[in-house]
């Protein structure tokens, strides 16, 4: 079983499904509804031959300022073009450099990187990774689909009092179509949820993303590692209708600049690298620009560029700005920071493995120690390519060693002490504020007396949503709030630990790095 119905999730199930392992797919939307729909810019790879592996490596070391595992680095780098390749051979088509010459990628250029090295579908790259996969998946004779069905809990041999080694039994979901409960049977588990950037007030994610893969499996028993390493994109639009849509890194990769709304630049001040920072620099300077001079955005310009260039790379960016108002071949972007990916996640070996037996983790909802303190752009779907193989030949090479676990008999899930809800406003209300405190004390820049704030605030919801979830049948926003508000606690306990300022984590308590010890994980252990 895969729960997730993003490129982690896709490429996971049709690589088993190709190999005739059947597989069933757990979607808690409609299929394409996750994260990576969403995803403009690319995926990083050493694509040409100016480039390197070892400067790929370096770059992805630099921007993880010395928290990236460097076995995992290495395996993700040199496994991408690879990977790449998959999925061209699966039809996704890419952007050429000219549309007459056949099979030469156009590659752009993103902060952080040393060299052009992303490939990409224009602006829209998640989108043609997601819907070709999407298609294959639709028609393939070994892949079950169960959309609109959200996971609640693992079941795990531990759970039900069994012996040997704790191991997944399968998952009990909520299927929104009939309004009930099921149980779900499986030999092997993939956790492909993705991130959980629905826990701040502004987000460029899509409400799918709550945290659910790495709730469930800190309740099961995995450990997470990394959770106070949450990137925010620097660039998102601001609009009051246009709910944080993503403003691609390419954008800034192809010469565009950021600026106040009198024209004035202000990268170059903070970083020699300007706008090609990585993104956690990037970030940070724009919310001090902001708060410093109390404005409410900046403004990303690339009306500069000739209007062929910026109509060919950027179609969709063009197309959604226009609906504002905005003709970005002659207007500047307004922008601001929004949270983006979770860098920390379930702890995982570089086959996927969790701490589970037959339970892996693929993709944002997994830590396998690539991003460390700061994800370098667009490794993460990269990541989740070279993870969703190595997870898959696991799968195929242990299939066998966890048959006799669709013998045992799995409770049904129990609903005889629980009524229905007698108002929802307790959902709702509990919903708001914990979004709202996670962005007013666990932003981009955090404090020990924020973070003690955001603690203290976190436990009282945490009562509240265990007693609502005790004594009322549940709901959709009733599982994601109890998953949301799991991942805010972990995230603030890993936030309070590390005593110093590093990549995405910093506070004014600790500004400096810790140059009296080798940089460590932040690792929580249920």
């Amino acid at each position: 079983m895969v729960i997730g119905g993003g490129l982690a999730g896709l490429s996971t199930a049709l690589r088993l499904a190709d190999a005739d392992i059947r597989v069933t797919i757990l979607s808690k939307k409609i299929l394409n509804e996750g994260s990576t729909r969403y995803a403009q810019g690319g995926l990083a790879a050493v694509l040409s031959e100016d480039d390197s592996f070892q400067s790929h490596i370096d770059d992805t070391n630099v921007a993880g300022v010395g928290l990236c595992k460097s076995d995992t680095v290495e395996f993700v780098v040199r496994n991408a073009p690879r990977s790449i390749k998959w999925l061209i051979d699966r039809g996704v088509s890419f952007s050429l450099t000219d549309e007459n010459q056949d099979g030469e990628y156009h590659l752009t250029r993103e902060g952080g990187h040393s060299y052009r090295r992303v490939i990409h579908a224009a602006d829209a790259t998640g989108a043609a990774v997601e819907e070709t996969l999407e298609q294959i998946v639709r028609r393939h004779p070994m892949i079950t689909l169960l959309e609109n069905h959200v996971a609640i809990d693992l079941i795990t041999s531990k759970k039900l009092g069994l012996g040997g080694e704790n191991c997944c039994l399968g998952v009990y979901a909520f299927d929104q179509n009939e309004k009930k409960t099921v149980t779900l049977p499986c030999q092997h588990m993939v956790l492909a949820t993705g991130g959980a950037s629905k826990v701040y007030l502004y987000t460029s994610n899509p409400d799918t993303s709550t945290g659910d893969g790495i709730a469930m499996a800190w309740r099961a028993g995995c450990r997470v590692a990394n959770m106070e390493f949450v990137q925010f994109h620097p660039t998102c639009m601001y609009h009051p209708h246009a709910k944080s849509f993503l403003i691609s890194e390419a954008v800034r990769g192809e010469g565009g600049k950021l600026i106040h709304a009198d024209g004035s630049r202000f990268m170059l001040k903070y970083d020699e690298r300007g706008e090609l920072a990585p993104r956690d620099i990037v970030a940070r300077t724009i919310d001090f620009e902001m708060k410093k001079n109390g404005y409410d955005s900046v403004f990303l310009d690339i009306s500069h560029q000739p209007a062929e260039l910026i109509e060919k790379h950027f179609p969709t960016i063009q197309q959604k700005c226009l609906e504002f108002g905005l003709d970005i071949t002659t207007d500047p972007i307004p922008v601001v920071p929004a949270a983006h990916y979770t860098c920390g996640g379930v702890v995982t070996n570089l086959d996927g493995q969790s701490d589970i037996g037959n339970l892996y983790a693929v993709g944002e909802t997994s830590y396998t120690g690539l991003h460390g303190a700061n994800r370098l752009a667009s490794n993460s779907l990269v990541e989740c390519l070279v993870f969703a193989e190595s997870a898959a030949n696991r799968i195929l090479a242990t299939i066998k060693k966890y048959e006799n676990t669709s013998t045992i008999s799995l409770p049904i899930w129990d609903e005889s002490q629980v009524t229905d809800p007698d108002e929802q406003i307790v959902v709702s209300h509990n919903w708001e504020e914990l979004r709202r405190c996670m962005w007013d004390y666990v932003g981009i820049v955090r404090t020990d007396k924020r973070l003690m704030r955001a603690a203290h605030r976190i436990q009282l919801l945490q009562e509240e949503i265990k007693d609502f979830y005790s004594n009322f049948r549940i709901s959709n926003d009733l599982i994601e709030l109890r998953n949301l508000v799991q991942v805010a606690e972990l995230t603030v306990r890993s936030a309070m630990m590390r005593k110093e300022s590093r990549g995405l984590h910093t506070t004014r308590d600790y500004p400096n790095l810790d140059e009296t010890q080798t940089p460590q994980e932040t690792i929580l252990t249920p």
